[in-house]
């Protein structure tokens, strides 16, 4: 899959990541969110500059993941504006420069969108490997109340497969959104 992403000419990525918009942008679940958790694409992930551009505009407060100072492979959320100053993290992932007093934990915000690899249409993901959204969201699995945030994946079409393995500790997503195809609540499709 990685490989596919890597092979898409600039012109195809910036295509996907403009349907990717529209589609997302009008969803209820989007129109509803506050506070919005995006990623800066790398590795040749789908580009939500343009979706975050709209979260803007419409007025959202919108969040990068930060590798947490604290708790070790944890994700923490700093705050992100067009004026932000970022820094390479240790992986070579830009972040942004903030207050700790700034970062925000996962349960306070209304919709996280995360990275993937692969998924499939149960809500199971393929990340990078490194678990920090599984760990970062394990509470999520011990509520049935309060499940909050959505948390949504954002990949290509050509990503979904027809089944992954999942263990114990992944944190299933509640749905996913590609450049052609929406698997969110309120369409009937995903997790509520």
């Amino acid at each position: 899959m990685r490989q596919q992403r890597r092979a898409l000419t600039p012109q195809q990525r910036r295509d996907a990541a403009l349907a990717l918009d529209r589609l997302l942008g009008r969803h209820p679940l989007f129109l509803r969110s506050r506070h919005i958790a995006f990623y800066l694409a790398n590795d040749s992930e789908i580009d939500l500059v343009p979706l975050i551009q709209r979260a803007w505009s419409m007025g959202k407060r919108c969040y990068l993941p930060v590798l947490s100072p604290l708790y070790h492979n944890r994700l923490w959320f700093a705050p992100y504006h067009d004026e932000c100053e970022l820094v390479l993290n240790r992986f070579g992932i830009p972040e942004p420069i903030g207050n700790q007093a700034e970062m925000r934990p996962a349960w306070s915000l209304d919709l996280v969108l995360t990275p993937l690899v692969a998924f499939d249409a149960d809500g199971n993901r393929l990340g990078m490997g490194g678990g920090y959204y599984d760990r970062t969201l394990a509470y999520l699995s011990r509520r049935r109340y309060w499940r909050k945030p959505h948390l949504v994946g954002t990949a290509y079409a050509f990503q979904q497969v027809e089944r992954l393995p999942h263990e114990p500790w992944d944190v299933p997503l509640h749905g996913v959104a590609t450049d052609s195809l929406l698997l969110l609540p309120g369409n009937g499709r995903g997790r509520q």
